[in-house]
């Protein structure tokens, strides 16, 4: 059966748009740039130098954020169930998910794993083996991060319901996303809540973006968790 992503490949971008969204930010690069910022302050504020490290897009799509952390990490890579969404992906080693929940790289290939707006499509009685998966592709002492789309914000309830590439979703609170991680065996290192103000004012006024991290009203959350050295 045709890998249902495949059939919105060639459109993705326009299947996307909604007055609400489209008022948001300029274009749809702000909000994969502003997960490549969270990332690079997770990594920052640990003092840990990405570099060196090895970094895997689980359900990657067209690879926006791989191209934007490319110069970020010694090696990266992605997957995904369609074939078509990856085509237009330079640079990083791709791998098409045969089985959708299944990750296809090996054991502790990975320093940095990240599931950014793919959980929601994944039914809920299979999200605790995609986790597993990665706790699997995870390096002992390796960190997996999962963004997700707020439920507890009624702009992203509006625009998840309107759009035809979410027309399976099942968003998940915060809480959920923990409770699967610490399941798979990841210990929790921080929870971000951020999309609170659209481009044009977060560009002016960042911080404040940054002081409300903590209040469950963003657009999106990232959880970061890490898996256990021996």
């Amino acid at each position: 059966m045709e890998p249902e992503f495949n059939k919105f490949a060639k459109s993705y971008e326009e299947l996307l748009r909604d007055p609400i969204r489209d008022g948001f930010a300029s274009n749809s690069l702000f909000f994969h740039v502003r997960k490549s910022e969270l990332i690079r302050a997770h990594f920052r504020n640990r003092g840990m130098n990405t570099h060196k490290l090895s970094y895997l897009d689980l359900g990657c799509g067209k690879g926006e954020l791989l191209q934007l952390l490319a110069g970020e990490f010694n090696e990266t890579a992605g997957c995904d169930p369609s074939p078509g969404m990856l085509e237009s992906i330079p640079g990083a080693a791709t791998r098409v998910q045969l089985d959708p929940f299944t990750v296809p790289f090996e054991d502790a290939r990975f320093d940095f794993v990240t599931a950014v707006c793919v959980y929601h499509h994944i039914p809920p009685e299979k999200r605790p083996r995609v986790t597993s998966e990665a706790y699997r592709v995870t390096n002992p002492g390796g960190t997996f991060c999962i963004v997700e789309h707020n439920p507890y914000n009624p702009a992203t309830q509006i625009i998840t319901r309107r759009a035809p590439v979410d027309v399976d979703a099942i968003l998940l609170r915060a809480r959920e996303v923990k409770g699967l991680l610490t399941g798979a065996g990841f210990e929790i290192l921080g929870c971000t809540y951020f999309l609170y103000l659209p481009e044009r004012l977060y560009r002016k006024w960042e911080r404040i973006e940054d002081l409300l991290g903590s209040i469950p009203i963003g657009g999106q959350y990232a959880v970061f968790a890490r898996r256990p050295a021996p």
